[in-house]
């Protein structure tokens, strides 16, 4: 199933964080709610997230994985973990001594 990189990262983090407001995930994504609606809206169809109402605002969408949203992403990123285990494989020890200390200040990079 060919999902775009907006798709996987909103099912990313509706994994990580759990079932999320629509405007929330829109937050999270830094992206208008318009557009988180037309990719919820997608992922739904495809019978990935399901969309329900909220208890306390019924004017507002909560977001859940489904279990075939989770399947589908977890293998996903099965996929691209083998692919870059493969790839680190090829290199040799010089550079994946490189790639290990670079990884200090890519986590740097990503807190920031």
């Amino acid at each position: 199933m060919e999902l775009n990189t907006n798709q996987l990262s909103a099912m990313g983090v509706l994994l990580n964080h759990g079932d999320l407001l629509m405007g929330e995930l829109a937050a999270r994504e830094m992206v208008q709610p318009p557009s988180m609606t037309r990719i919820v809206n997608e992922l739904e169809r495809r019978g990935l997230v399901r969309r329900s109402d909220n208890p306390d605002d019924r004017r507002q969408a909560r977001v859940t994985l489904t279990d075939s949203g989770r399947d589908v992403l977890l293998a996903n990123r099965k996929r691209r973990d083998d692919w870059l285990a493969r790839r680190v494989a090829e290199l040799d020890p010089g550079e994946r001594e490189i790639l290990r200390r670079a990884v200090s200040i890519l986590e740097k990079v990503n807190r920031a």
